[in-house]
């Protein structure tokens, strides 16, 4: 009996010590909680009520709770108060007291639930027919022009559209959503429209553009053996292929196309003097499909010619022109990069005759004010971390840096590619002129804004400001990718919750290199926490399913991550070739994990033929 009262002793002392410091937080930023929009009030009370929690270490009463047979704290972070003081009603039971501990102002399990479905309705619409997780797929440019490719997403289980202004521009932005919401009204669906601004995101510059060429190459086994032919698109400047399985695509005139047609021979002689064909197997749409055994390399105003036998006559064409090649810089370990707030194209190393390095490759920074912050001995990482790098030294308008990590025969650094300084502490960085221009078409077009690189409550305030000059009262989602957004969590939070609605998206991708990778899995479950504390729904974000909507199949590793990311309220899509696909093999995810989880919490389907000792997943297909 000792040890059992002992037990209920220590219980009854860490509950009773957990509130006193719930309360003692609740007039310290009592003025923090009064700020929030009226809606939010209890949600911000909540939050405040799980970092008392969590400034405990609660491990040994998490343990005697569950030998107690009493809720364990596990799963409380919605409804923290109501949990702490039913644990307590109990234990003043176990103790022979009849008191009941109550609070008005607390949230319920049962109303923590219904904040938290509103909060996810209003900000990622309708709750979808089978599943309570919603999909956003982003958007690629060229779908402004393809009413079919939106509706095809709509109703294959896409819920939100999100469109990236990093790329395209407002006319292009204004197609798009105009053939969602047509799409929308068609299938009857509710889908929301999510933008992105890049806030201070710090990406390279622009790279030397490269020859205009087109380099077409049939597939080949390891001999050199053709096995399969190279497919080609031919059609006038900006007529996109209608499938999605081609190779290449080469631009024609309109006038030439027509004297093209199925069974043509196109001979040409490329840019090495090479001669070669292309054979038209048939016509779709306002193009013609092509197929060619040869490798080629075509260019602006290169000639192809018909071949026609029966007339011994050759009409002529060319290539219209073609967009420059997507330069890169090659950088191997131990490379030296130099990277410089002059906006002058970047180039590679340049060496003489001999090998010997004559200037180093240089590229440029989109954030300049960044040299005012960064220091020697820094870390810095480019392309996702793709390539990593040490600072040697820095002046005010350049940065020399040392590669210390690339792939064996080099790694390419492109273009509009973020960079990352993890060690370095950046106050605010200011909207840029774009950034400003975005938001007012935001505002005006969008559900929600996707806010980059988070870092201070005074990015939020400088946001809320942006949109209430528009007038603007739409969502706002704040993109966690730095290890000042993760810290200041909680804060920023709150300072968001001004407004209404709120989201938050788990960036991954920057998040995993600001933080850390060994950091990362605990660090997203921390994010996933405390948002749950405040019914903040979130965004899982980054990578999902991303070798199936490229390439067509699914990783085992990306199907285990899908299956985890049905935790979030909405889980984000890359574009792809195969996005399609992607979708409906994630509804399906979805759909199947909600028979075994709710949230983070387990249920317990009934397995039909346990009492013949055998598990089956027959029951749970969709």
């Amino acid at each position: 009996m000792k040890g059992i009262q002992k037990k209920i002793d220590f219980i009854d002392h860490k509950i009773e010590a957990i509130i006193q410091k719930a309360e003692e937080l609740e007039k310290k930023y009592n003025g923090k909680i009064n700020k929030v929009n009226a809606i939010y009030k209890k949600s911000a009370l909540n939050l405040i009520h799980y970092m008392a929690l969590r400034s405990f270490d609660i491990e040994d009463l998490q343990e005697k709770l569950k030998d107690s047979g009493l809720a364990s704290l596990a799963h409380c972070e919605n409804h923290v108060m109501k949990t702490l003081l039913s644990i307590k009603t109990v234990i003043n039971s176990l103790k022979a007291n009849s008191k009941k501990e109550t609070r008005k102002d607390v949230i319920s399990v049962k109303k923590s639930t219904e904040i938290f479905d509103r909060n996810t309705k209003i900000i990622f619409g309708i709750k979808p027919g089978k599943r309570r997780t919603r999909i956003m797929v982003t958007i690629p440019g060229e779908s402004a022009n393809d009413y079919k490719f939106i509706y095809d997403l709509l109703k294959t289980g896409m819920n939100s559209a999100r469109i990236n202004c990093a790329h395209d521009d407002p006319v292009i932005w204004a197609k798009i959503i105009d053939n969602i919401k047509k799409a929308s009204a068609s299938l009857n669906k509710n889908c929301t429209i999510m933008m992105d601004i890049s806030g201070p995101k710090i990406r390279t510059g622009e790279i030397t553009a490269g020859p205009k060429v087109i380099h077409v190459k049939p597939q080949k086994n390891s001999l050199g053996n053709v096995t399969a032919p190279a497919k080609i698109w031919l059609a006038p400047p900006g007529i996109k292929p209608p499938d999605k399985t081609v190779d290449f695509i080469i631009p024609i005139s309109e006038s030439f196309l027509k004297k093209i047609k199925r069974g043509t021979v196109l001979n040409y002689i490329d840019s090495r003097n090479k001669k070669g064909s292309i054979f038209i197997t048939n016509k779709q749409g306002l193009g013609k499909w092509g197929i060619t055994r040869d490798s080629l390399y075509f260019t602006t105003g290169t000639n192809l010619f018909i071949e026609d036998y029966e007339n011994e006559s050759n009409e002529s064409g060319s290539v219209c022109d073609l967009d420059s090649a997507e330069e890169f810089i090659l950088l191997k370990t131990t490379d030296i990069l130099i990277l410089h707030s002059d906006q002058k194209p970047g180039e590679g190393a340049i060496f003489d005759k001999m090998g010997t390095l004559i200037s180093p490759a240089h590229i440029s920074c989109t954030s300049p004010e960044i040299f005012s912050y960064i220091k020697p001995g820094e870390d810095v990482f480019f392309d996702d971390g793709k390539i990593e790098g040490i600072i040697e030294s820095v002046t005010t308008n350049e940065a020399r840096i040392k590669i210390t990590n690339a792939k064996q025969d080099g790694s390419k650094l492109r273009a509009d590619r973020g960079i990352n300084f993890p060690n370095t502490k950046f106050k605010s960085l200011s909207f840029t002129d774009k950034d400003k221009k975005d938001i007012e078409f935001i505002a005006k077009y969008a559900d929600a804004i996707n806010f980059s690189f988070v870092n201070s409550t005074q990015d939020i305030e400088n946001l809320i400001k942006q949109l209430k000059i528009h007038g603007s009262k739409i969502g706002i989602i704040i993109k966690i990718e730095t290890e000042d957004g993760f810290k200041n969590l909680p804060d920023l939070l709150l300072s968001a919750m001004k407004i209404y609605p709120v989201g938050i998206m788990l960036a991954r991708g920057d998040l995993a290199i600001e933080t850390g990778w060994k950091n990362f899995a605990t660090i997203q479950e921390e994010i996933m926490r405390v948002c749950d504390s405040a019914h903040i729904p979130v965004v899982w974000a980054t990578q999902v399913l991303e070798q199936l909507a490229k390439k067509g199949l699914p990783t085992r590793a990306e199907i285990t991550d899908a299956a985890m990311a049905h935790r979030a309220e909405c889980i984000m899509l890359n574009k792809g070739i195969y996005i399609n696909k992607a979708v409906k093999m994630l509804d399906k995810i979805l759909i199947r994990m909600e028979k075994f989880q709710y949230r983070r919490e387990t249920i317990l389907p009934m397995l039909h033929e346990a009492d013949k000792l055998e598990l089956s997943h027959e029951k749970y297909n969709v």
